[in-house]
């Protein structure tokens, strides 16, 4: 990971329900963080397939279903994972320190 990262505060521990997002602007660019299997994720909210917002989506494991088309997308890597996605999500470096949860951007 760059050291010259720019690490942005988005939450607190606790924020976040298990298997839940919240979503964070940045620069106009939407960024979903997901709190999963004691975990915290941070993609793109917005589907590649088309416009919908994935933390509206169904979070299953390290997965997560957009609510428009159900395609699939891995939470760790970003993948498209199933039809009819095919174009990774952004993924974001997340950390969390002092109970307080950080993006790298």
């Amino acid at each position: 990971m760059s050291e010259s990262a720019n690490w942005i505060k988005v939450a607190e521990v606790g924020d976040i329900e298990d298997e839940e997002a919240i979503v964070y602007t940045h620069d106009d660019k939407e960024i979903a963080i997901f709190f999963v299997e004691d975990e915290y994720f941070a993609t793109s909210n917005v589907c590649t397939h088309e416009v919908a917002r994935l933390s509206e989506g169904y979070v299953d494991g390290t997965k997560i279903e957009c609510p428009l088309h159900q395609g699939v997308f891995c939470l760790r890597s970003g993948k498209a994972l199933e039809a009819p996605a095919e174009q990774p999500l952004d993924t974001y470096p997340v950390k969390v320190e002092g109970g307080e949860i950080f993006i790298a951007v």
